[in-house]
């Protein structure tokens, strides 16, 4: 019979996981992308080999491997600070001595998947703007490679400014602490 557990991550809590971000960030400085994501390559290669995973783990490796899709598309080009965002938890993820060490059996990846889900949380627009993006890329049905281009480069920015009003709508309607 499975169980549920919720938390209520208050503003104290999370001061805890901005505190853990701030660090990655800062190492992130000096950190080279493809070295941070050949890690994390590494840490999923890992998890998916310890044998059975738990379910709450199992069920966000498909979000972090579509992250790292998005992270990459260059067509979508992603902005700046989400980049930061990105690889700021991956650094996180990727560390296995964070607030919870990795390797303690059942546990170890607690912190790493309540990390994702505030990232997935915070970057919904950006998360839902990639996929109509990726719909309407897929969708284009224009055969000249510069008039692709042309609609590519519209609908992106299109996109890129829709993400950017409703973020900016989130904040002025947060009530809790970002972690950002």
């Amino acid at each position: 019979m499975p169980l549920r557990i919720s938390l209520d991550l208050t503003d104290r809590d999370l001061m805890f996981f901005r505190n853990a971000l701030q660090r990655s960030r800062r190492a992130m400085q000096h950190a080279d992308e493809e070295e941070i994501f050949d890690a994390i390559s590494m840490v999923i290669a890992d998890i998916k080999q310890t044998g059975p995973l738990p379910d709450f783990i199992n069920r966000r490796l498909p979000d972090i491997e579509a992250l790292t899709i998005m992270f990459h598309d260059e067509e979508w080009q992603l902005p700046r600070a989400d980049r930061e965002q990105l690889l700021a938890t991956f650094i996180y993820f990727g560390d296995p001595e964070d607030l919870i060490p990795d390797n303690i059996p059942g546990i170890g990846y607690l912190d790493d998947v309540i990390m994702i889900e505030l990232l997935l949380r915070e970057m919904c627009h950006v998360r839902d703007a990639y996929e109509d993006f990726c719909s309407f890329r897929r969708d284009y049905d224009g055969n000249d490679r510069d008039n692709r281009q042309v609609h590519i480069a519209s609908r992106r920015k299109q996109l890129h400014a829709r993400m950017r009003r409703r973020k900016a709508a989130d904040k002025k309607l947060q009530k809790q602490a970002s972690v950002w």
